[in-house]
């Protein structure tokens, strides 16, 4: 699980607001799964709707341009993003997403992860915390508007019931070109070691042992 700070600016958070107040949202039992449909209960904007899709689309190219995400995440397919909201009530309960959705071109995708952008700051409503279920127990998300948090997809997590004022999030899944989490995790750190090793033939090979595993466990 990783925090991604400062994926939006708070210009950016104001812009998709914005271009959520123009769109309609509908039950978001829509687009859940058969069991996660049971225990769902908020809204989710209508993916249909003409101005969705370039606020999908800044999202996408948002989490892109993050260096975290994209050293980690390793994208090579994503779903179509969702805009979900929470009112007083609403709540989603503990459940694990599917293992497979629609990627954007339709074909089937494999959810390695997921991720949450959330788009209200927490000092503007009461709950509606992201709760992920780990080996060392339950912990508990309500970072500020314009930060994510990416997680593997498989684990058990919730959004606690929202008992003062609106939450906004974007939320997405996508199939790495990494498919195993250890292998994805070994080369995130060797990511973080070469960004903080001078150029040279150290570097040089670092760049080379990158380039074997990628070529060893990528999945284009």
């Amino acid at each position: 699980m990783l925090t991604l700070a400062q994926v939006l600016t708070p210009e950016d958070v104001a812009r998709v607001r914005d271009g959520l107040a123009a769109i309609p949202f509908q039950d978001g039992k829509a687009t859940a799964g058969p069991i996660a449909r049971k225990v769902k209960h908020n809204q989710q904007a209508v993916g249909a709707d003409p101005g969705a899709e370039p606020l999908r689309r800044f999202v996408r190219d948002a989490l892109t341009r993050h260096p975290v995400f994209a050293a980690y995440a390793r994208p090579a397919a994503w779903s179509r993003i969702m805009f979900s909201r929470y009112q007083l009530g609403d709540a989603y309960g503990v459940h694990t997403d599917d293992a497979f959705m629609a990627a954007e071109d339709g074909r089937r995708l494999r959810t390695d992860m997921s991720f949450t952008l959330f788009l209200s700051d927490p000092d503007t409503y009461e709950g509606g915390a992201l709760m992920l279920d780990g080996l060392d127990g339950e912990r508990e998300h309500r970072p500020r508007a314009g930060d994510a948090v990416l997680y593997a997809t498989g684990q058990l997590h919730q959004v606690t019931p929202v008992t003062r004022g609106e939450r906004l999030a974007a939320v997405g899944w996508i199939e790495s070109l990494v498919r195993r989490d250890d292998q994805r995790e070994l080369l995130f750190d060797l990511e973080r070691v070469r960004s903080a090793t001078p150029a040279g033939d150290t570097r040089l090979l670092l760049d080379k042992s990158i380039g074997v595993l990628l070529r060893q466990w990528g999945n284009p």
